[in-house]
């Protein structure tokens, strides 16, 4: 179970976040600021594609489990209770008279992230430039949604 206000990553996706971060500790050049902006990121990524992985081994050394605050100074606390009340369904997920239903939150945020981040391991495979990689999936998601816009046009609003 998750600590209380700390969001882990699992050991086998450790050095993806550190190499996409520019402060990585060897001189990293990643596009993210932050562990937090990696999270956040991958746990979208996985919250679009439905998937949502159970961690595994926790990584104890870099990054070391990331304490809320750097999400809630960020604003993405709302990030996590809006997953939150998507996934579970109900608004008593968002109490804060139980340390049950914050670690549920952040379980569900930190399981999301870490598909996401998985997303991120088979696409960035063999990527020299992780920032040019990650602008082309954007904009591949992008023209998808718009070729679905377009094949999804419905003529009925004119009759």
């Amino acid at each position: 179970m998750a600590e209380t206000g700390r969001i882990r990553v699992a050991k086998d996706k450790a050095e993806l976040v550190k190499d996409l971060t520019l402060t990585s500790s060897d001189g990293g050049t990643g596009p993210f600021q932050t562990y937090a902006d990696v999270i956040v990121f991958a746990a979208a990524l996985g919250v679009k594609h439905k998937k949502r992985v159970a961690l595994g081994e926790i990584s104890k050394r870099e990054p070391s489990p990331i304490g809320q605050e750097h999400f809630l100074i960020k604003g993405y606390d709302l990030v996590i209770k809006l997953l939150a009340i998507v996934e579970a369904k109900e608004l008593i997920i968002l109490s804060y008279e139980n340390d049950k239903y914050e670690n549920q939150r952040l379980r569900m945020f930190e399981e999301y992230a870490n598909g996401g981040l998985e997303i991120l391991q088979n696409e960035l495979r063999g990527a020299v430039d992780y920032s040019e990689r990650l602008l082309l999936i954007l904009m591949a998601e992008r023209f998808n949604e718009t070729l679905q816009e377009e094949t999804n046009f419905d003529l009925s609003r004119f009759i």
